[in-house]
């Protein structure tokens, strides 16, 4: 691995002496944390009914959530909205210049109109559109962007997750924030390795000149005649661009106290599909982030081509597979396809249109009406049988055979 970026002192060795050690005994402080869920079955000594109150010295983490849509999916983020909503958490909506005016201000009056939203304001509609295409670098710079707009305006998250239109979730939030509440909270989630194998030719050493980046056109990216040769200062990493990022590493790219991430970000500037690339490079190579890293985007997925562009359509015939895997989201989803009501309806125990139900819905003052529209606390978390799932996986990906040794390889 490379040399850190700024001399090291004395203090910094220590520093880092301690964090490693911490580091490296996290497998067995998480299986020691999450086999006793497990045990218990997800219930609170005190409580039969499985609702777990934090005190306000111990808070469930705030999940910040970025939801991208382009032109004619405003149905299917709202649908998924309501499906990943919870009032504890953040929501940013960004619907690319691609999407008519008529739609963006349809998607604002739908989060405006909301009693739920309204009442908790935590659900927010990029005002400036950005043109994003997966070819170039917009689509990285508008989740950059989110990223910045959260980290200004709001204080208190832990992590972030990026999802879009054809994403869908297959555990409730409370069965997420719940899990995750038991993790150290700097740990990235993020799929990734240095065999770059055919990304080298086709996407490390041409050079390709975005114009949606400097204005509102959303044509072609140009590519030059010339080659680049491999980076020499800094190892390149690639992976799934569905990510799940901790405050601290965003803050580290967004407000970076050393220049790795505005060296790498001028480096994949012209670099073909760079939301595969960047913040799994920035973070292998960043001394003080490449220990933080579980190797997975907690995104179930399935492939039907070679060498693995784009996930295929899940079905009903997948279904099975969705709920062994234990990953909180799946995609890729068409509108409306009917698994999407069966997972609504086995998995989120809710119907389409409404809201995923937890321990902050209360009920419906009328029969067969949404049982969130009568709400209490946004803190009280009622984990079901989604989280047991959940918890197997990340017993998985933190045993030893499988944290360190797919860690920045």
């Amino acid at each position: 691995m490379r040399k850190p970026h700024r001399p090291v002192t004395g203090n910094d060795l220590l520093h880092r002496n301690k964090v490693l050690a911490l580091l490296l005994g996290l497998p067995i402080l998480a299986f020691f944390l999450l086999l006793p869920a497990l045990r218990r079955g997800h219930t609170s000594p005190n409580s039969s009914s499985g609702t777990l109150p934090f005190s306000a010295d111990r808070q469930p983490p705030k999940l910040a959530y970025l939801i991208s849509a382009t032109r004619g999916e405003g149905r299917r983020v709202k649908r998924l909205l309501k499906s990943v909503y919870h009032p504890w958490n953040y929501y940013l909506l960004h619907v690319d210049l691609a999407a008519s005016p008529e739609e963006r201000q349809d998607l604002k009056e739908y989060v405006g109109s909301e009693p739920v939203f309204v009442k908790f304001g935590n659900v927010q509609v990029v005002e400036n559109a950005e043109v994003v295409r997966f070819k170039g670098p917009t689509m990285m710079s508008s989740t950059l962007h989110a990223a910045a707009i959260l980290l200004r305006e709001a204080k208190d998250w832990s992590w972030f997750i990026n999802l879009d239109a054809a994403d869908y979730p297959l555990i409730s939030q409370d069965d997420l924030i719940h899990i995750l509440s038991f993790l150290p909270r700097d740990l990235n989630f993020v799929e990734h390795t240095s065999n770059i194998g055919w990304k080298e030719h086709q996407r490390a050493r041409p050079i390709i000149v975005d114009p949606g980046l400097y204005g509102s056109d959303k044509t072609e990216v140009f590519w030059a005649k010339d080659k680049r040769s491999l980076p020499s200062s800094f190892k390149l990493f690639v992976g799934s661009s569905c990510v799940i990022l901790s405050w601290p590493f965003l803050e580290f790219c967004i407000l970076g106290w050393d220049n790795l991430p505005r060296t790498l970000l001028m480096y994949y500037t012209n670099f073909l599909a760079s939301s595969e690339g960047y913040f799994h490079t920035v973070i292998c190579n960043s001394m003080d982030f490449q220990n933080t890293t579980i190797n997975h985007d907690l995104r179930f997925k399935m492939w039907d081509d070679q060498p693995r562009q784009s996930p295929m359509n899940l079905t009903s015939e997948h279904f099975s597979q969705m709920v062994d895997s234990g990953a909180p989201f799946a995609r890729t989803f068409v509108e409306n396809s009917p698994v999407l009501d069966q997972i609504d309806r086995e998995l989120l125990k809710k119907s389409r249109g409404e809201f995923t139900p937890g321990g902050w819905c209360l009920g419906s003052s009328k029969p067969r009406i949404d049982t969130c529209t009568v709400f209490g606390k946004a803190n009280i978390i009622k984990p079901t049988a989604g989280s047991r799932r959940l918890e197997g996986l990340l017993l998985k990906l933190l045993d030893e055979e499988n944290f360190r040794p797919r860690q920045c390889k």
